[in-house]
C-alpha cells in the first residue's frame, strides 16, 4: 500500500470534516479492511487493499443526511446515494488531483471501474443531479445561469 496516497487521501477527508482513524476492521466488511462507525472511517492499514476505497465511502458519507451522519454505522444501499457517491468520488479526486484509476479500480463497481473513469473524463457524469439537490454541486446549465462553479467543482463537500 501506498502510505504516502493514503495519508493524502486521509488528509482531505478529515479536512472537509469527516473523522478518519485506524482500528479493528471485521474480516466481512463490505470493502477489505474498511468501514463506517460512529459517521467516519474506521480502517486496517494492513488490508486496506485500496487506498482511493477511503475516498468512496467518504463519498457515502458526505452525501448521508446530515441529521444522521454523526450516528452512520452502514452507508446506504440506495442506488441514487451510490451514484452521488461515486459522483462526489470523483470530484474529490479532481480536487486533490489524483488518477482516477485509484478510485475507479476493477476490483470494486462489479469490474466497471475504468469505465466509469474513462465516461467521467470524458464528461458524462451520473450522479450530479443528487448532488445538485443536496446543494452540494451545479451541472453546466445551472453553472452557466448563476455563475457558481460547475460540477466536477463542488459547491460544498458535505450535504
Amino acid at each position: 500500500m501506498n502510505d504516502s496516497l493514503t495519508q493524502r487521501l486521509i488528509g482531505f477527508i478529515e479536512s472537509i470534516g469527516i473523522a478518519v482513524r485506524i482500528g479493528p476492521v471485521a474480516e466481512d466488511s463490505f470493502m477489505p479492511g474498511l468501514t463506517v462507525r460512529d459517521g467516519g472511517i474506521v480502517y486496517d492499514p494492513d488490508r486496506l487493499t485500496h487506498p482511493g476505497d477511503l475516498l468512496h465511502e467518504a463519498g457515502h458519507i458526505a452525501v448521508t443526511d446530515p441529521a444522521i451522519r454523526p450516528t452512520l454505522e452502514q452507508v446506504s444501499g440506495d442506488p441514487a446515494e451510490e451514484m452521488a457517491a461515486i459522483a462526489w468520488s470523483y470530484a474529490a479526486l479532481r480536487a486533490i488531483d489524483i488518477d482516477p484509476a485509484i478510485v475507479f479500480h476493477d476490483d470494486g463497481y462489479r469490474g466497471g471501474g475504468s469505465s466509469i473513469a474513462e465516461n467521467f473524463g470524458n464528461g458524462q457524469y451520473f450522479g450530479v443531479p443528487m448532488l445538485e439537490w443536496f446543494g452540494m454541486a451545479a451541472n453546466a446549465q445551472v453553472a452557466a445561469s448563476t455563475g457558481a462553479a460547475r460540477f466536477p467543482q463542488m459547491r460544498r463537500w458535505l450535504r
